[in-house]
């Protein structure tokens, strides 16, 4: 045996020249890397599958639940919150003043109110604090009571006012008439207003 066989070769193989045998790995350890990685990829599918035949039937028993909670849910009507209690136009006394240059405007606006059934009080021009100095359709002044009542009421004859209160403890309220006052709400207007005031809200249905 040559002092260049290799051990463990027991003198198959032998070197001459510049020729030497190929060392190989063995085959049987790349099949096995191989074998695993196919049983994870196989593993993998397996549980992904059950995760969709889970979520699945879980859809199913929520639609289930949804349903049981609609049949559990009160059928009764829904209450209804009382309607807001105003005061009739007779129980308002309105004092009316003229912040225009308009010559009459203050007493044409008083026998109107008047027909449409308000207590009518001063007529006249406007202080001197408002006189000229309303720019809009008009302004109602009154106590702070009147804000939830009389203002309300009048309102409806009268779009666009501005709301203000004063430190007066009488109930009347003040009607001054501004540059931009051409005409009262029609009844029919006014009346549809009052009624969607007066008019019962139904209140919220029960959440199930």
């Amino acid at each position: 045996m040559s002092m260049l066989t290799p051990p463990g070769m027991g003198g198959k193989y032998r070197i001459t020249g510049d020729t030497y045998p190929r060392m190989r790995r063995p085959r049987h350890r790349r099949r096995l890397v191989l074998a695993g990685i196919g049983a994870v990829v196989v593993l993998g599918l397996v549980g992904w599958g059950s995760l969709q035949l889970i979520d699945v039937f879980t859809g199913g028993d929520k639609t289930a639940n949804a349903a049981d909670r609609k049949r559990d849910c009160p059928t009764a009507k829904p209450s209804v919150a009382p309607a807001k209690a105003l005061p009739k136009p007779a129980a308002i006394k309105v004092n009316v003043y003229n912040a225009t240059t308009r010559t009459g405007l203050a007493k044409a606006a008083a026998e109107e109110l008047k027909r449409r059934g308000f207590a009518i009080g001063d007529v006249g021009n406007a202080p001197k604090e408002y006189d000229k100095k309303v720019p809009g359709a008009g302004v109602l002044l009154g106590a702070p009571a009147a804000k939830n009542g009389s203002f309300t009421v009048l309102g409806t004859q009268l779009a666009g006012t501005v709301q203000k209160t004063d430190t007066r403890k009488t109930g009347e309220v003040d009607l001054i008439l501004g540059a931009k006052f051409k005409a009262f709400s029609t009844p029919k207007e006014a009346t549809a207003a009052m009624t969607a005031l007066t008019k019962p809200a139904p209140a919220p249905s029960p959440s199930c």
